[in-house]
């Protein structure tokens, strides 16, 4: 990547990523963390209904259509959807890894225009953690898995507590979210922040 901030560089004392073991089972889709999720939600119209699959290591797929509600450019997506695109498949990283995290920073270059109704398949792995901060790259290539790369990026997403977005999300949302009588989605809502 050209221009990547130093700050994307992890430290000489970080290390390999670890899956952790109760960590969804390669080839698992993973599903949404929460519903309203404009990323991964189901209950978003226009939302991106990103679908997320483990992989082996602490790599996930995933596989984003462009609709005409995404576009930028006349039948073209939008870049600000493309970047949403990649930072949603790179935070579900963090449950590979068991951990909530947010991010931190995410860098994107956009290699080749993504017209409207091309499937986008992402790919995204974590490559070190140095403490709390999570270092991590994404590609997305049109026309099939090995296909010309479309976008790129690289991010920093750093580990929190639950609380982070108890204390800052609104208190509607929170309450309904903690309130969900299912114990699973209760818990997920608050998996991930991609």
């Amino acid at each position: 990547m050209s221009g990547t901030s130093t700050v994307l560089t992890p430290p000489a004392d970080a290390t390999a990523p670890v899956r952790h073991p109760d960590a969804p089972a390669p080839g698992e889709l993973l599903g949404s963390h929460y519903g309203q999720c404009f990323g991964c939600g189901g209950e978003q119209p226009h939302g991106l209904h990103l679908a997320t699959r483990a992989r082996d290591g602490v790599r996930v797929t995933a596989e984003f259509t462009v609709r005409p509600a995404h576009q930028g450019a006349p039948g073209l997506a939008h870049g600000g959807v493309l970047a949403t695109a990649l930072d949603e498949t790179l935070g579900s990283l963090s449950w590979l890894l068991r951990v909530i995290a947010v991010t931190g920073r995410l860098e994107t270059d956009y290699v080749l225009p993504v017209p409207v109704d091309t499937v986008l398949h992402l790919d995204a792995e974590v490559t070190a953690v140095a403490g709390r901060k999570i270092y991590c790259r994404a590609t997305g290539r049109i026309g099939g898995p090995d296909g010309p790369v479309a976008v790129r990026a690289q991010a920093l997403f750093v580990e929190v507590k639950v609380h982070h977005f108890i204390d800052n999300g609104r208190p509607e949302e929170i309450r309904a979210a903690m309130n969900d009588p299912d114990s699973v989605r209760r818990v997920r809502a608050f998996e991930v922040n991609p």
